[in-house]
């Protein structure tokens, strides 16, 4: 527990270092983090979202966009080269769908979101370009694990936290499902981030097809079928990801071995 201070900056300043510790707290875990009264504790919150330092995700707070705008996740000429490439394909999948649709690839043990197009009536989302979201719940982050197996078993390791009924919290569980989506060649979100926020993704390999084959390629989930990105499409619903899923499967085996000809 850290020793709160006394000023009202410094207590926010707490709530702040509690927030960052975590991969998502709720407002009673950052109350007995930081020895403040939960009355105290709430109002600091409400202050800190509202000026976007933290962010509220159903009933867990993380760091806001401000922190991410002021340290943001560096670039690299590889995420350039993807945003680049993968936008037009993201750009069609738009088209077709007319739905919120992310590009985005793996920044440790984030996915980071290279490009966001919104729809016309757009799902409330975390998601931000330039900002990073946990990958074991997302369904971009998931498309990339399945077939990035180091990186899977990192995420393995650290906690995994609940941040809604559905979120999968334990290792076995998430070991299963990336084994479903190299099986499928796509990923379902299930609200598993935001309550009522669904997503159908699909891993992008550089060069690679929809199963990330490539003419000496043996279709394990290392070597060379590693996702080097994923693309997704939002929906209301569950049932709605259906008729997505043939549509984000294709597009992003397209926007694949066009990631391969620029080489």
């Amino acid at each position: 527990m850290a020793e709160p201070h006394s000023s009202p900056v410094d207590r926010a300043f707490d709530v702040l270092r509690a927030t960052a510790a975590g991969t998502g707290l709720t407002l009673s875990e950052i109350a007995r983090e930081t020895g403040l009264a939960k009355s105290t504790t709430l109002r600091l919150l409400a202050a800190l979202e509202r000026n976007d330092a933290v962010a509220r995700i159903g009933q867990r707070y993380r760091l806001g966009p401000l922190v991410h705008e002021l340290d943001p996740i560096p670039t690299s000429p590889e995420y350039e080269r993807i945003r680049r490439v993968l936008t037009p394909f993201l750009a069609h999948l738009f088209e077709a769908t007319r739905a919120t649709v992310h590009l985005a690839a793996l920044h440790g043990d984030e996915v980071v979101y290279l490009n966001k197009l919104h729809g016309p009536r757009p799902i409330p989302s975390p998601s931000r370009i330039g900002g990073g979201l946990p990958a074991y719940c997302t369904g971009v982050g998931k498309a990339i694990l399945a077939f990035d197996d180091d990186a899977a078993q990192r995420v393995a390791r650290g906690p995994l936290v609940a941040w809604t009924d559905t979120t999968l919290t334990s290792a076995d569980a998430l070991a299963v499902e990336l084994a479903d989506i190299r099986r499928r060649k796509r990923s379902l979100d299930r609200a598993e981030l935001t309550p009522g926020l669904y997503c159908v993704a699909a891993p992008v390999f550089d060069g690679g097809g929809s199963d990330g084959s490539s003419d000496d390629d043996d279709e394990s989930p290392t070597g060379s079928s590693r996702a080097v990105a994923a693309l997704s499409a939002s929906a209301a619903d569950e049932a709605a990801l259906a008729r997505l899923e043939p549509l984000v499967i294709r597009v992003a085996a397209a926007a694949g071995r066009a990631l391969g000809s620029d080489r």
